[in-house]
């Protein structure tokens, strides 16, 4: 009886907890406390510059070392078959918020901290979609469904995601073009 209570005990602790977790990541993604959503300088810029070719993704999806890598000058000569070149105050000041922002460079809640969580440390992805957990949570997903005009690239978040830009990935969110509701 005692070790049936102490079960109960813990498992309604860990349910709990991942409730307390879920409401924090949607109320901190709706106070503007996710990067994309602060109404900032460097904020502005990231999502002018970097916006302005694809989504201005959320800094909290990738670590340090990788807006690190990503954001070297070297690297952004050719940024994924784009010169993406930046002067160098403004690409000091987008590489200074991503890592601020990084996920493991401060507390995240929900899919951002799956995200980060998914990484090994001697792993330095340069693309959200060559995270373990963004390849889980994708799998399913039809390659005829990503590669359709509507779509066009695993890389387009905000095609089937609709709240992907103020950073809600949440299920009931998912939209998928000539296909219809996400349902997994």
């Amino acid at each position: 009886m005692k070790r049936l209570l102490i079960l109960a005990i813990a498992i309604t602790t860990v349910f709990l907890f991942a409730d307390d977790d879920e409401k924090m990541y949607k109320k901190r993604y709706k106070n503007n406390e996710l990067s994309t959503n602060q109404d900032t300088k460097a904020a502005k810029l990231y999502k002018n510059e970097c916006g302005s070719c694809h989504m201005a993704y959320q800094a909290e999806f990738l670590p340090k070392r990788s807006w690190v890598k990503l954001m070297k000058q070297k690297s952004l000569e050719d940024h994924f078959g784009v010169d993406a070149t930046l002067d160098e105050a403004d690409r000091a000041e987008i590489e200074n918020f991503l890592v601020k922002n990084a996920g493991d460079n401060k507390r995240v809640y929900g899919e951002f901290k799956e995200f980060i969580e998914s990484i090994n440390k001697s792993f330095t992805p340069i693309k959200i979609s060559e995270v373990p957990y963004f390849k889980k949570e994708h799998r399913k997903i039809a390659k005829k469904w990503i590669k359709q005009k509507e779509v066009k690239s695993i890389a387009n978040c905000a095609a089937c995601h609709t709240k992907a830009q103020s950073g809600d990935y949440d299920d009931d969110n998912i939209k998928i073009p000539n296909y219809g509701k996400w349902d997994d």
